[in-house]
């Protein structure tokens, strides 16, 4: 896969440092602090780090990306998590490449990791479309909003 073969996503351009290894691309990781292998989620979860910090207000190093967590007995991986001041996820985040549609499936992957950890907020993206909700514990629901909140407005549990 080629740097400049990647799609065009629904985000805002970016600058991105990229490098190549042994013919493989690789993209600069600002909160991993490492090059990454450049694969279309990866390049959604790029722009969504990007996104949540220029546009957004969450700090970088409050962000963990590509974290183990334990779903009762399994082990899954979490794309991006933003912790708040506490250390509690204030935000979670489910990326997919672009080509991958956000269906029902996508929605309960990510709350089933929710419920380990308890976010009041959630996003789903493939890059091309982007998905916001608000937890609504009490009443085991969630609500959809038009956008994402800003850092520092996010409900605290």
């Amino acid at each position: 896969m080629h740097i400049c073969s990647m799609r065009k996503l629904n985000f805002p351009a970016y600058p991105f440092r990229f490098k190549s290894r042994e013919n493989n691309p690789l993209v600069f990781d600002v909160v991993r602090k490492k090059y990454v292998r450049l694969q279309p989620e990866e390049w959604v979860r790029q722009h969504c780090i990007q996104y949540l910090n220029r546009e957004k207000g969450y700090p970088l190093g409050r962000m963990l990306v590509e974290r183990e967590i334990r779903v009762g007995p399994v082990r899954k991986r979490v794309d991006i998590a933003v912790c708040g001041d506490r250390g509690e996820i204030d935000l979670l985040v489910e990326c997919k490449a672009p080509e991958v549609a956000l269906t029902q499936e996508v929605f309960d992957q990510i709350a089933r990791y929710n419920m380990a950890l308890g976010s009041p907020l959630l996003m789903v993206t493939n890059g091309l479309s982007h998905y916001y909700c608000r937890m609504d514990y009490e009443n085991k629901a969630y609500d959809f909003l038009r956008e994402l909140p800003a850092s520092g407005m996010a409900p605290l549990p």
